[in-house]
């Protein structure tokens, strides 16, 4: 079949882009690499949008939370991840958390029912010299197309590490230690509504002691080794690792991924405890897949040595004879200084039928890097329908995450960013208590004026 768009990748992002392409019955081309004899470090299947860290999409919550609006904002443009994630989604509370099994081939299963799209798993080494094209693959480019992009934009990539956390096997978790409970049982009624029960994590508590002799642990552990090449890279604050927030300081977990706030341990109601019931610090575990039998550590990605993680990962109480579907790993990511390299279309100014997408331009997560390959297939629609391109308004979620990539931020300064109401235009004589749902109105407001104008 002869495509009008070639799609370069088949994570979040390409996966959402050839989805609005195809489904608008134009011709699309969907490469990947995976499952044609090439991989990753990171990925462990060959499917379409694999999650390879986290399983969360974070908080749904559309009311008052910057990436729920763009949630529902997806939503509201026809989403094929956002269709997936609800087909594959489990308990955890007021967060979107899915079965990345079920999700991957919820993806693949809408994909191949299209008949204007071909899945091709090829690795591509150069940038297509003509066509349109959207390129899709992400921060774990492939070396050989990684240089090409280099020598076509004229400058080196800018990169950081991203890290992954481990995996839990369910029934290897002391429930006698630890405890199933919501902070401050939020998003119960979400939970109930999915099959949960309200409490959604499970929590492992520490008591002072116990929490400083982990922190100390962590500092000493054995840690992977960077390559020369990789010596100066910088980590993205969203996905730090564990051992490196412990670094910054002996209390700075306690107010990041164990924190032990709004946590009420039942078990320790005893005489033995006459301060009260609440922990030190808490490690908290998401379900991971919709079986219940798999649970992510909730922030502890990590850089650590196998062996050392789960030496050290079994002193955690409740986590003493904890069997590990996966360790936490490291790998490096690689984006582009998108507010120098490309047009308010995500087009590359000196090779223009070239487009790129998600995490690759630098957003940050999967719902962001999932909704730039949306707007990236809307684009090329538009462009090949002969339409002239109206953006998402500045106020949307995804009208301020397009701005942020494409010429808001500093370019000397760039960096990966999570969708946040920072990157929307203020709001004037709203109460701070307000604020945030002042954001979502408007911008829900402002996104249905313009729905009307796709096609």
């Amino acid at each position: 079949m002869e495509h009008q768009v070639h799609i370069i990748g088949g994570g979040m992002a390409g996966s959402e882009a050839a989805w609005q392409l195809a489904r608008r019955g134009i011709r699309v081309r969907l490469s990947e690499m995976r499952g044609g004899g090439d991989t990753t470090p990171a990925h462990q299947s060959d499917g379409l949008a694999e999650l390879v860290c986290s399983n969360s999409f974070r908080s749904d919550d559309h009311e008052k939370n910057a990436v729920g609006l763009l949630h529902e904002e997806m939503r509201r443009c026809d989403s094929l991840l956002m269709a997936a994630a609800e087909k594959a989604r489990v308990p955890a509370g007021s967060a979107l958390a899915v079965d990345r099994d079920v999700f991957s081939a919820a993806v693949e299963e809408a994909l191949r029912s299209l008949p204007t799209l071909e899945i091709v798993r090829e690795r591509v080494d150069v940038l297509p010299q003509d066509g349109l094209a959207i390129v899709a693959t992400g921060p774990l480019t492939a070396p050989a197309l990684a240089g090409s992009i280099g020598a076509a934009t004229g400058a080196d990539s800018l990169a950081f590490f991203d890290a992954i956390a481990p995996i839990v096997y369910r029934d290897s978790i002391d429930m006698n230690v630890a405890w199933m409970a919501s902070r401050w049982d939020k998003g119960a009624e979400a939970s109930l509504a999915l099959g949960g029960d309200g409490r959604d994590y499970i929590n492992c508590p520490m008591t002072k002691e116990q929490y400083f002799a982990f922190w100390e642990e962590l500092q000493a552990g054995e840690k992977t080794e960077f390559r020369e090449w990789e010596a100066n890279t910088p980590y993205f604050d969203g996905c730090m690792p564990i051992e490196v927030m412990a670094a910054r300081g002996p209390e700075t977990l306690r107010f990041g991924p164990m924190k032990p706030v709004g946590l009420d341990n039942p078990h320790w109601a005893t005489p033995e405890h006459p301060n009260g019931r609440w922990p030190y610090a808490v490690v908290q575990l998401r379900q991971d897949n919709k079986l219940g039998t798999l649970w992510n550590m909730v922030g502890f990605q990590t850089k650590l040595k196998y062996a050392e993680q789960v030496r050290i990962f079994r002193t955690i109480p409740g986590l003493e004879n904890a069997e590990f579907a996966r360790l936490g790993g490291l790998h490096r990511n690689t984006f582009l200084n998108s507010p120098t390299l490309l047009d308010r279309q995500l087009r590359l100014k000196s090779a223009p039928h070239i487009r790129f997408a998600g995490q690759i331009t630098g957003c940050e997560g999967y719902v962001e890097s999932a909704s730039v390959g949306l707007l990236a297939g809307l684009m090329a629609a538009a462009e090949l329908a002969g339409r002239n391109w109206t953006p998402p308004p500045r106020t949307s979620a995804l009208g301020a995450l397009l701005s942020h990539i494409t010429g808001d931020a500093e370019a000397e300064s760039f960096q990966p960013m999570n969708v946040n109401f920072g990157l929307f235009p203020p709001l004037a004589d709203v109460k701070k208590k307000q604020r945030k749902e002042a954001y979502t109105e408007r911008a829900k407001a402002d996104l249905r004026d313009w729905l009307p104008t796709l096609a």
